[in-house]
């Protein structure tokens, strides 16, 4: 019985018993078959590793030691020949899986005719259909301008060179937990973890950070819905009274769910508060769509959920499936600025755009249903297993973007890095990559792709390395502790 003959979570329930056990005997075997080498690493694995320690940078984040040799779908395969249920995505980034069939097809076809030739300075088809194409899908039924960019940083800088452009005004609004990228502007924004900003300063000037909506860690001690939105006004009666004029504030940067952060999920309303105060000002609203845009919540854009409509919109990593693009995509007028304002000799490649073509159609085709069909499977399962393990606190999330926090203990809401940090790594050694994020949680962001069987298999994982964890005592120790810098 092949792994894709599994039944759906539906026979667990309502399947005979012979089903049921057929299912499982299936899957014991592809679990058996997952593992080829005793230890993980492997043998060849290792010896990268160690070329790896002479070359490359000593500030990369490596989370656990995977090797990548291929993949295909939701899978990965090392060098020494694991196999891994991969539920990152390479940090959200593969949208329609490894190696998709038609990206891969859509890639050779744009190899074959040319590889580069600078969109700020030429023309090319590629370039401009991906930019029609933006424009279509993005939140706004107006007539909208795009500049592609290599990155989400990049994105995140174009949009914060542009506000400051058109307003003329210097100040900026950004959020505590908030992660915008590593480069100069779009690390000033940033305010995820110290280390990412340790001796880097000083920083682009007229940033102020401020809470975000982050309910179960309320900075004001205060609940929803009776805190009417306490988060928001201080911004204005505070911020703007006491620090800031708003007549001087450009844009407020944010994320319609906050990743890197610790996939902090705002409640109903905020996000709509948020954008009525910016109009009040003629302050501009940026959604950071970076990690939590492109299908992974269930709809394209997870500013939708909120039916707000942001004046900017930054895009990349789910976009080309892997390949290196990212967008700022701004009503019509507020792009218009001089030519030579902005640049990019790589930016909107013409591989990549052709690319992030064949993932959007794809994503339009049926994936951005799948995450929410999915995600909602995960998300109802994962509270299931809540309910039975005690170091397991809040599971949030929308579609394929779910986070969880890991406690001492249910109870004191408490969270405990080092117990999650050892989870992160037990999940490994059982063929499970997932990722952590915020000071103590973990994140679900699979690719798009996956079914409700692969689900099964990783959240049957999960929960025995989560049980396996409980019963172990302290923490993962400082030979595997790098999490707390990780992030994207």
């Amino acid at each position: 019985m092949a792994f894709e003959e599994f039944g759906s979570g539906a026979a667990h329930i309502s399947g005979s018993l012979a089903q049921r056990r057929r299912i499982r005997r299936c899957k014991l075997t592809v679990r058996s078959d997952m593992r080829k080498t005793r230890a993980l690493p492997g043998p060849k694995a290792k010896r990268l590793i160690e070329r790896d320690t002479l070359c490359m940078s000593k500030s990369y984040t490596r989370i656990y030691p995977l090797v990548v040799e291929r993949g295909s779908g939701v899978w990965l395969w090392d060098v020494d020949g694991n196999r891994f249920l991969d539920f990152n995505a390479g940090i959200a980034v593969c949208a329609t899986g490894h190696s998709h069939p038609q990206v891969v097809s859509a890639l050779k076809d744009q190899i074959s005719r040319f590889l580069h030739m600078s969109g700020t300075d030429f023309y090319y088809a590629a370039e401009i259909n991906l930019a029609e194409k933006l424009s279509r899908i993005t939140p706004g039924r107006f007539h909208k301008r795009v500049f592609l960019t290599n990155s989400g940083a990049e994105a995140v800088e174009a949009a914060l060179k542009l506000c400051r452009y058109q307003t003329r005004r210097s100040q900026v609004i950004a959020f505590y937990g908030a992660f915008h990228g590593r480069t100069m502007g779009a690390l000033s924004l940033t305010a995820s973890k110290a280390v990412q900003r340790k001796y880097f300063s000083p920083f682009l000037a007229g940033v102020t950070h401020v809470p975000y909506a982050d309910c179960l860690h309320c900075v004001y001690n205060l609940e929803y819905p009776s805190c009417d939105f306490a988060c928001v006004n201080f911004i204005e009666e505070v911020v703007f009274q006491k620090s800031t004029s708003p007549e001087d504030v450009a844009a407020i940067f944010v994320e319609p769910i906050q990743g890197e952060g610790g996939y902090i999920v705002p409640p109903d309303g905020y996000h709509n508060r948020l954008k009525r105060l910016a109009e009040k000002y003629g302050i501009l609203f940026v959604a950071d769509e970076v990690q939590s845009g492109m299908g992974r919540t269930g709809k394209m854009f997870a500013i939708e959920h909120w039916d707000v409509v942001p004046d900017v919109v930054t895009v990349a990593k789910g976009i080309a499936s892997g390949l290196p693009i990212g967008a700022a995509v701004a009503r019509s007028p507020l792009m218009d600025w001089e030519p030579g304002a902005h640049g990019s000799t790589f930016g909107g490649n013409p591989v990549s755009c052709a690319a992030a073509l064949a993932t959007i159609s794809l994503l339009e085709d049926g994936l951005v249903t799948n995450a929410a069909r999915v995600g909602a499977f995960i998300m109802e399962s994962l509270k299931e297993i809540e309910k039975r393990h005690r170091i397991l606190g809040w599971v949030r999330g929308k579609g394929l973007m779910i986070g969880m926090e890991i406690l001492k203990t249910r109870g004191d809401g408490k969270g405990n890095p080092d117990k999650r940090d050892l989870l992160v790594r037990h999940c490994f050694e059982k063929g499970l990559l997932i990722l952590p994020c915020g000071e103590s949680a973990l994140r679900f962001s699979p690719p798009l792709v996956v079914s409700k069987k692969e689900a099964e298999l990783a959240l049957e994982i999960f929960e025995e390395s989560l049980a396996e964890v409980e019963k172990e005592r302290g923490g993962v120790g400082r030979a595997h502790s790098t999490f707390a810098a990780a992030g994207a």
